[in-house]
Order: structure tokens, then C-alpha cells, then sequence
């Protein structure tokens, strides 16, 4: 089975699974209000769980999703984990056997002998027991396990931000809700059940509860399912075992920057050595070839390396990635090997497999727009220092609201400058078309602010911005925590001096005309001026534009 395969299987069916554990949990709620209610709830949720077509794949999930767990300790090198993997690993282990017992005691028991596991019998017999604080326990541990996966499979994807509060809140609230609805049904049993000593009895018998003979054949059932699982465990780790005794006679070296070498068994790949080591790698998807952050780049032994898998391959066309720049958790090398990690240790979801390797250092064609706030200097002179970040946040937040939504990247805030790249991904003619729209929503916005602060300012907002377009090198560049993704080359150049130009021609906009012939838009309209720029011994042709919003009205 392709890791591709195996993984989509393990998060369709890990989906479903905590699918099944939501509409439960919610069930659970009810029990807040009455134990009636949780009983009318119950039967919609039997209606669809336990259906012909349903149930089966229900059951498929649980031991498709079991078995890829275990498949995955197998394929692991070494147990050394990250918390969060480690705590999933964890987790996911203990659940069959608490698991089991809930789905004997319901599920198997309606199926073999007829019981009907309403809510009502269901909690009389686990309320002050030892099976109930099982259950109890069953509980966190199966939905953090879930919500561990769910977060690490969406973190990747786009706009999950947003939305990651209200995930958060629903993860929160959920467990405890459903935990407080077992524990209010609980206590109405007991009441009902000393108020009427005969009540349970009749519960019982309204609801056929099993007898010796009946429990002893769902004990045997429980026996079964734990043997198989225990037994498939065992064989997980002696396969282990022995696989590690074969490797210790066939070993690699791997070196990394600074001059370490680390001596590891044949079968492990660049990730697993790092991790075995000690050595700080980014992996933001847990080494499951998802995101591309622990890719590295081969510095010596490139030719005796395997070659790439199709799922490698597709990660690292998508990324971008040089010939010689692989990815460390498929990367399994049989020879001595010299890398060099692409990213740092500390890279995040926002350096993940969605943003192409330009981020490592490529020259590319882009639009540079920079944009300076006029006279701030002046009006921050005589004001507090609270008052002079609330509006450069206030004008940032206008600013970069405008680059990110008309396509750009805001990548450098400097006093009261920003510098912005556009076409990284999408090409010159589609970045210069994106920038003079940028600008267009730039001088729109910074009025609409002027406006709303009104009463604080003694004159409106005004700005110049220049944009040029050309070759850059682009990538991420800095050190440690000031890492980011910028831009620089002659095309930086040339747009920050048409943007210092906007102070001599008094205009909101100066643009090269290169921009304007790539962007497809005619600036005969507009005054034409060549200027000379340092270290540049052929003039610049530029258009000046006092209102963007003109040329913007060409763009549609």
C-alpha cells in the first residue's frame, strides 16, 4: 500500500469514526435536560448508525483506522517522538481496550440476543460502577485522540485559522457537555430507582438485559476481540524487534551541517536519523510527506541515493524543488550521505508544502510595489507612544488588508513603509495587474480611515507608492526569528526610488511603464517621465498618476 493511499484512508476513516463520536457526544447533551429527551435522541441516532448500509462501513472505518495504526508503529524506526505524536500513539493504543467493552455491551448484545441498549439500562448499569468510570474514561481519551489527528491533518490547509477558535471551543465544550449529560442522567436513575425499588427491574425486563448465560457469551466476545488485538500488537513489536536485530550489521552515515555524523541502520530515513540523534528537523505533518518542511538539500552522495517515490515526486513538483533537494521522512538512503536541511527547525504550518520552494532562494519575475506614509514623522512628533502604534497598526492593517486581498504578499513594515511582492506565484503580467489594483484599495482605505479618525488627525492620510516590475531574487531570508520571505535586486530598487519620486511629482502613484505594458492597461492619459536611477545607465521611463482609482477603472 502506497503512504498516499494509506494515509487518505486513515483521515476518511478517522473522519467518519469522529463523526459517529460527535452525533454520540451530542446525544450525550440531551441527558442535560431529561433522560427522555436523551432517549428521543437516541432513536434518530440509531436510525442512522445502525442501518444496513451504514454500519458496515462504520465497523470497516474502526478496523481500517486500527490497522493503519498499528501499521504505522511498524513502520516506524524508532519510538521517539514528538509530544503530540507520542500523546496521538498513546491514546489511540489504549482505546481498543476500553472501546471493546462499550461495544460488547450495546452494539454486540443488541445484534446477538436482542437487547435494546436504550439509554435508560445503559446507564443504570454503568452508574456507580466500575465499568461506568470506564466509560468515563473512554471518553477524553478517544475524542482527544481525534481531535489530535483532526488538527494535524487541517493545520495544513487554507483558511483553517480562521475557524481554528470555533474548532477549538466545539472541541472544549463538546466532551464536557456529553461527560455533565452521562453524569445528570446518572443521578435521574438513581433517584427513579430508590424512589421505585422495582423500577430497575422492570427496566430490565422492558429492555431484555442479558442473563448469566447471555453475559458469559459477550465476555467471550470481549476475550476474542482482545486477543486479536493484543495478539496483532505483539506481533507489531516483535516484527520490530527483529527487523532492528537484521539492521544492526548494515549502517549509513549521515552528515549534517556543522560537520556531525550520525551512524544509523539501513531502513531509516533522513527524518527518523535526525530524530534518533537528537537533531532539531522541522516536519510540521509528523513525517507523513505531507507538508515538505523537513525537505533537505543533498550536498554530497546524490547519484547513490534511491530514487524519489510518485508521492515524493508529486510533493516536490509541487513545492518546486531543485533535483538535488529531497524530502527527509521518504528520503532512505543506503550509502554515506551529506545534507543540509532547506528550513529551519522551527518552521511552522506557514512554511508548509502550500508555499512553493522560491521561499529557498529563486529569481523570479514579480511586480515590487513599496508604499511610505507622507508627514508621519510630524504627526507622531508630539503624541503618545500608545497613540503612535494604534495608528501605524490602524494604517498597517488598511495597507496590508489591501495587498493580501488584491493578491500581493505584505512582507516588510518599516517605520511607516511597507514593501509588497506580487506574481510570486501567478506571473509578472497577473502581479502588475494585481499591484495597481493593490494601490487603487491602498489610497481607497487610508481615506476611509482618514474619515473614521477624523477627530485625531489634522489632516486626511496621505501616501505615495511606487511599483516597478522585473527579475528578483526572492526566498526567505534573515536569521533566526527574523527569517522571512522578501525580495531583493535591481527591480526592489527601481520601485522604491519611483515611490520616493511620488514626494517630487506630488502624486499618490508613480509607476514604470513596464508595469503598465504588462499589466495590459493604457497610461497615455497620465503624464510620461524618464528619470535616472543609481547604479542604472538606461533612464526609466514612468507614468505619474495623482489617482489611482482612474487607472484602476481600466483593470476591470
Amino acid at each position: 500500500m502506497s503512504p498516499l493511499l494509506a494515509r487518505r484512508l486513515r483521515v476518511v476513516s478517522g473522519v467518519l469514526l469522529m463523526t459517529y463520536l460527535t452525533t454520540h457526544f451530542l446525544n450525550h447533551t440531551l441527558g442535560l435536560f431529561s433522560l427522555e429527551l436523551m432517549e428521543d435522541g437516541r432513536r434518530w441516532f440509531i436510525a442512522f448508525w445502525r442501518n444496513p448500509v451504514v454500519t458496515p462501513v462504520l465497523y470497516s472505518a474502526l478496523v481500517v483506522h486500527a490497522a493503519l495504526a498499528l501499521r504505522s508503529l511498524y513502520r516506524r524506526r524508532h519510538l521517539r517522538l514528538a509530544p503530540w505524536e507520542a500523546w496521538q500513539l498513546v491514546l489511540g493504543l489504549s482505546i481498543p481496550p476500553l472501546l471493546g467493552t462499550h461495544i460488547v455491551g450495546t452494539h454486540v448484545a443488541w445484534a446477538l440476543f436482542d437487547v435494546t441498549d436504550s439509554y435508560t439500562r445503559v446507564v443504570l448499569a454503568l452508574w456507580g460502577h466500575v465499568a461506568g468510570a470506564r466509560h468515563s474514561l473512554l471518553l477524553p481519551i478517544a475524542w482527544t485522540h481525534g481531535c489530535i489527528g483532526i488538527h494535524f491533518w487541517l493545520r495544513l490547509r487554507a483558511g483553517y485559522r480562521r475557524v481554528q477558535p470555533w474548532l477549538f471551543a466545539v472541541a472544549l465544550l463538546l466532551p464536557v457537555l456529553a461527560f455533565l449529560g452521562f453524569v445528570m442522567a446518572g443521578r435521574d436513575v438513581t433517584a427513579r430507582a430508590q424512589a421505585d425499588p422495582g423500577w430497575a427491574l422492570a427496566v430490565a425486563r422492558a429492555t431484555r438485559a442479558p442473563g448469566p448465560a447471555q453475559r458469559a457469551a459477550l465476555a467471550a466476545v470481549y476475550d476474542g476481540i482482545m486477543i486479536v488485538y493484543g495478539g496483532a500488537l505483539a506481533l507489531v513489536l516483535l516484527a520490530r524487534g527483529v527487523r532492528r536485530m537484521r539492521q544492526r550489521s548494515h549502517s549509513f552515515r549521515i552528515t549534517y551541517p556543522g560537520g556531525r555524523d550520525v551512524v544509523t541502520p539501513i531502513g531509516f530515513t533522513v527524518l527518523e536519523t535526525s530524530r534518533f540523534a537528537g537533531i532539531p528537523h522541522a516536519s510540521v505533518c509528523g513525517g507523513r510527506g505531507r507538508c515538505s518542511t523537513c525537505r533537505v538539500r543533498i550536498l554530497r552522495g546524490f547519484p547513490e541515493l534511491p530514487e524519489a517515490g510518485p508521492d515524493e515526486v508529486r510533493v516536490l513538483r509541487r513545492v518546486g524543488a531543485p533535483p538535488d533537494v529531497r524530502l527527509a521522512c521518504q528520503l532512505r538512503p543506503t550509502r554515506d550521505v551529506v545534507v543540509a536541511p532547506v528550513l529551519p527547525a522551527t518552521a511552522g504550518p506557514s512554511d508548509a508544502a502550500f508555499q512553493t520552494d522560491h521561499r529557498g532562494g529563486r529569481e523570479r519575475e514579480i511586480a515590487v510595489l513599496f508604499a511610505d506614509l507622507r508627514g508621519f514623522t510630524s504627526l507622531a512628533e508630539h503624541r503618545l507612544p500608545y497613540d503612535v502604534v494604534f495608528l501605524l497598526n490602524r494604517y498597517f492593517e488598511a495597507v496590508g488588508g489591501a495587498i493580501t486581498r488584491a493578491g500581493g504578499i505584505p512582507n516588510q513594515f518599516t517605520g511607516d513603509g511597507v514593501m509588497a511582492l506580487f506574481g510570486v506565484e501567478s506571473g509578472a503580467n497577473a502581479g502588475c495587474r494585481e499591484a495597481l489594483a493593490a494601490a487603487a484599495a491602498i489610497v481607497e482605505r487610508l481615506a476611509a480611515l482618514s474619515r473614521e479618525l477624523s477627530d485625531d488627525l489634522p489632516s486626511p492620510f496621505r501616501i505615495g507608492i511606487g511599483i516597478h516590475v522585473g527579475p528578483a531574487i526572492v526566498g526567505r531570508m534573515g536569521y533566526g526569528e527574523g527569517v522571512y520571505f522578501t525580495a531583493v535586486g535591481d527591480t526592489v530598487h527601481v520601485a522604491s526610488r519611483l515611490e520616493q519620486l511620488t514626494k517630487d511629482y506630488r502624486a499618490a502613484l508613480v509607476i514604470s511603464e513596464e508595469v503598465a505594458i504588462a499589466a495590459g492597461v493604457d497610461v497615455s492619459a497620465f503624464p510620461r517621465h524618464e528619470v535616472t536611477v543609481r547604479n542604472r545607465g538606461v533612464p526609466v521611463a514612468v507614468r505619474v498618476i495623482a489617482d489611482p482609482s482612474r487607472l484602476a477603472a481600466a483593470l476591470v
